[in-house]
């Protein structure tokens, strides 16, 4: 590949003079200018490798377009040599705090000339030849990198369906709850990368359910207050099995596990947290996890229409849910109801009070995958 000269200079004459001396070996494809302002233009649309351009020209000396050349993206090490006649110690230095790599005459010596351009094409080249070696490894890092986030991923989101195959579902309640959560977490405004973040570790909120009797867990009737309390120790299991990791999916995923059945009014399991005292990511998806428990087809009850899984919500803000997560939600709601809409292919019409055994089972009987005896199901 031939290196990349820009030529810079007011006489035509000087600008075939340069031309002629860098590309005599073969090794150079020089591109010139009379106008630095046209120039400049140029080195945005193209790279170049060594850049020659004079000191005194109209519309920009020489120093002045260092600096702009310098500010481009990609140019900060391109060896640049100043050609002037006024080679005194004051211009000399601004040229080099300006970014000037070397200086040439501007009545050189044909042998001095060829010795320091054969140097400045030399110092391209190599300044070339490094910053494409940097730019492929920092492309084979992030293909790396990217795959191993890939992976990390897909195990965490098996895992978690492996988890809710084991509570006699289809694996879509960890998907559904992922994808409310990010809602949320969007329109709280929290950074890109923790809204990615807890759409991939809230799958795991029910990981300790691994640890619960299939008698306790899989029963179709009523729990009784100790089978109750067994299922309760769910939250802290999960958060036992994740903590400690060194991957931050993992970690968050322990805090989501540990916090997602915290209630904002305090009256939550298993630490009793409230309000802020309960980590964002457990609010976010505890507001997602109950809103799927309602609106889901279960054995032991039929969803609840969409309406009224909104007005639990609206209701229970302040008490159950963080106030802030429920509005963020409701806030996308055609996007919810899109969510919803995969796994409700026949829609439920209901009066409230038709409803009432759904929301009786949901809330007495066997709440949700938890039978938690929460005035909602939490899966």
């Amino acid at each position: 590949m031939l290196t990349q000269a820009l030529l810079v200079d007011d006489s035509r004459s000087v600008l075939k003079f340069l031309q002629r001396h860098i590309e005599a070996e073969g090794q150079v494809e020089a591109t010139t200018f009379l106008d630095p302002v046209e120039a400049l233009a140029c080195a945005r649309e193209r790279v170049f490798d060594i850049v020659l351009v004079d000191y005194e020209m109209p519309h920009m000396d020489g120093i002045s377009f260092i600096r702009a050349f310098r500010a481009l993206p990609g140019c900060a090490d391109v060896p640049i040599a100043m050609i002037t006649s006024r080679q005194t110690d004051d211009v000399k230095m601004e040229a080099l705090q300006a970014g000037a790599t070397d200086f040439l005459p501007k009545q050189a010596q044909s042998l001095e000339m060829n010795v320091r351009l054969r140097n400045l094409v030399r110092l391209g080249a190599a300044v070339r030849k490094q910053n494409d070696r940097a730019a492929d490894l920092a492309s084979a890092v992030a293909a790396a990198t990217q795959k191993l986030g890939e992976r990390e991923e897909e195990i965490i989101l098996r895992l978690a369906l492996a988890v809710e195959y084991r509570d006699n579902d289809t694996g879509e309640h960890t998907l559904r709850v992922a994808r409310y959560s990010r809602i949320i977490a969007e329109q709280l405004g929290l950074p890109a990368r923790l809204c990615r973040d807890i759409y991939l570790a809230a799958p795991l909120h029910d990981v300790g359910k691994v640890a619960i009797p299939d008698n306790i867990l899989l029963k179709p009737g009523k729990l009784t207050d100790e089978e109750m309390a067994v299922i309760r120790t769910h939250a802290a299991i999960g958060e036992k099995i994740l903590a400690d990791s060194g991957c931050e999916l993992i970690q968050l995923g322990a805090q989501i596990a540990a916090g997602h059945h915290e209630r904002w009014d305090g009256a939550g399991y298993p630490n009793g947290l409230k309000a802020d005292e309960i980590p964002v990511a457990a609010r976010v998806v505890a507001v997602a996890d109950v809103f799927d428990a309602l609106t889901t087809r279960r054995p032991y009850k039929e969803p609840m229409p969409l309406d009224m899984a909104r007005n639990y919500l609206v209701e229970n803000q302040g008490r159950q849910f963080d106030p802030t997560c429920v509005e963020a939600f409701l806030s996308r709601w055609d996007e919810v109801v899109e969510i919803a809409a995969g796994q409700q292919a026949t829609p439920y019409h209901k009066t409230e009070a038709a409803l009432a055994p759904t929301i009786e089972s949901a809330t007495e009987s066997r709440p949700a995958a938890d039978r938690s005896p929460e005035p909602v199901p939490a899966t």
